[in-house]
């Protein structure tokens, strides 16, 4: 389960269990719970404060729970639902957000380093991907506001219609992230830079989140249903 530290100004957000790396940390209903609730105790604190998102190893998120998902596509729609709830928390949040993204982030785990204000990359391994166009499964009106809000629409269209896998390097050349960082150097970088953005915490910071994601936030409150979403036939 996700776990939180404090460094300084710096709310660190590890995505995977506390101790052990290499885990894919898919978002199955637990881990969205346990998300939901360390993003509270980041929100109920008080004072100058940023958050970093990230994880160990080699991945930084796999996205979708898709054994759960496969094996209950009679829920899937409410599933994808609390999966856009959480994009758009971490796009609104009130706090300055970066992703230190330290391995391979794919689907909705590149989505959500995508919702973060910034995004350092690992530069010597790990992909950036979208995947779903080699699994059949179309986006969601939520998500694919979400991936053409962030990127240029050609970046947007070579991600959303190929599934390219963007190297660290590949990616910051593409704008997909900020900068590039070694592996040793990534979440100290990330960390400094957050806590020059920690005084930036104030109540105007999530108005002009809320007005400059408008778009994107209202697609991602649009329920998800059958009418508009249907996975591919084979």
């Amino acid at each position: 389960m996700p776990y939180l530290e404090r460094v300084g100004n710096v709310y660190v957000l590890s995505l995977g269990n506390e101790g052990q790396t290499d885990s894919e940390n898919r978002f199955g209903h637990e881990w969205l719970d346990e998300t939901h609730a360390l993003l509270d105790t980041v929100e109920a604190s008080s004072g100058p404060a940023a958050l970093v998102t990230t994880a160990t190893g080699k991945f930084f998120s796999n996205g979708l729970d898709t054994d759960w998902l496969f094996a209950n596509l009679d829920r899937m729609h409410g599933y994808l639902d609390r999966v856009h709830e959480l994009l758009a928390r971490v796009l609104a949040f009130p706090l300055p957000t970066l992703a230190a993204v330290n391995g391979h982030a794919f689907g909705a785990g590149a989505m959500l380093a995508s919702a973060h204000d910034f995004r350092i990359m690992r530069v010597d391994r790990g992909f950036w991907c979208l995947p779903e166009v080699h699994l059949g499964m179309p986006f969601t009106i939520g998500m694919n506001a979400l991936v053409t809000g962030r990127l240029t629409n050609q970046v947007a269209l070579t991600a959303m219609t190929t599934g390219y896998r963007y190297s660290g390097p590949e990616a910051f050349a593409a704008g997909i992230v900020d900068e590039t960082a070694d592996a040793v150097d990534l979440r100290d970088s990330a960390v400094t830079r957050a806590t020059a953005l920690a005084a930036n915490r104030n109540g105007s910071l999530p108005v002009i989140k809320r007005c400059l994601h408008a778009p994107t936030l209202a697609a991602l409150a649009v329920p998800t249903t059958p009418d508009n979403l249907e996975f591919a036939k084979s």
